[in-house]
C-alpha cells in the first residue's frame, strides 16, 4: 500500500499499517519530516493530504507527530490519526516505551563489541549542529543509546543501536564522539565522507503499546539493498 503527496502517486510512501487511531509509514530518505526552510514536501503534509484524498475527508485532516527522524534519515514512523492516540504516543515517547532500533553504518570499529553510550549533548540552534559538552552546561540534554557490533569490514562496520532518549542527531553525534563517524554523515564526518554520498543511518523497528487496543505492536523496515548496507547481512528483527 502506499500513500501520495495529492492521490496523483508523485510521492511514494510505503504505509506498514493504518486503522482509526494511528499510521505507521516507511519514511523517504532526504525527506522532512515536518515542513522546514528548504520548504521540501515533508512526510507530515504529504500524508495528511494523501489521507484528505483517499478517505475523502472534508476541511483539514489531523495527523498527529509525535517522534522524528532527520531529514535524511529513512524507516519506520509512527504517526497518530486522533488526538487521544498523539497523547498516549507521546506519553510513551515521554516515558521511553516506544521501544526505536536503528542500524547505521559507520567508519571504523567501535572500541568495544556492545557498550551503552552516555553523554550531554548541546544544540546550537543558530548552526542547527549538535555537540558533545560536559555535564551540566546549561541547555545541555543528556543522551543515552546502546549499541551492537554485527560487522566489520574494508574499515567500516555494521552496528545495531537502541535509542534510550530522542535528542537531535543523537546516533550521529555519540557515535562520531567514540570515534566512529557515520558512512556519509557530511555535518559530521566531512573530513572522511564524501559529497554526495547517502547517510547510512536506517530506523529498522519500531515497538510500541496500541493507543486504545493496548496492545502492543512491531514493525521493521530494512534499508535498500546498495552499498553501503549491501556490503554486510543484515539482521534479522
Amino acid at each position: 500500500m502506499a500513500a501520495s503527496r495529492d492521490g496523483s502517486g508523485a510521492s511514494q510512501i510505503p504505509i506498514l499499517f493504518e486503522d482509526n487511531h494511528i499510521l505507521v509509514v516507511e519514511k523517504p530518505v532526504n525527506m522532512p519530516t515536518q515542513e522546514d526552510d528548504s520548504r521540501d514536501p515533508d512526510l507530515l503534509n504529504v500524508l495528511k493530504a494523501d489521507l484528505k484524498h483517499r478517505h475523502n475527508k472534508p476541511g483539514n485532516v489531523y495527523l498527529g507527530l509525535v517522534h522524528r527522524l532527520d531529514r535524511p534519515v529513512g524507516g519506520v514512523m509512527v504517526f497518530a490519526k486522533t488526538s487521544k492516540a498523539a497523547s498516549r504516543l507521546s506519553d510513551a515517547v515521554r516515558t521511553r516505551q516506544l521501544d526505536k532500533t536503528y542500524v547505521a553504518v559507520v567508519h571504523g570499529k567501535p572500541p568495544q563489541p556492545s557498550a551503552t553510550l552516555r553523554h550531554f549533548l548541546w544544540k546550537d540552534t543558530r548552526t542547527n549542529t549538535v555537540s558533545v559538552v560536559r555535564e551540566g552546561q546549561q541547555d545541555a540534554k543528556e543522551a543515552v543509546l546502546d549499541y551492537k557490533l554485527l560487522g566489520s569490514q574494508d574499515g567500516l562496520s555494521l552496528i545495531q543501536i537502541k535509542l534510550h532518549t530522542g535528542r537531535p542527531h543523537q546516533i550521529r553525534v555519540q557515535l562520531a564522539a567514540i570515534g566512529c563517524t557515520l558512512y556519509g554523515d557530511q555535518r559530521y564526518g566531512s573530513a572522511v565522507n564524501k559529497p554526495g554520498q547517502q547517510l547510512a543511518l536506517w530506523a529498522t523497528a519500531l515497538a510500541f503499546e496500541h493507543p486504545t487496543l493496548k496492545e502492543t505492536l512491531r514493525f521493521r523496515s530494512l534499508p535498500p539493498v546498495q552499498r553501503p548496507w549491501s556490503e554486510f547481512t543484515l539482521p534479522e528483527l
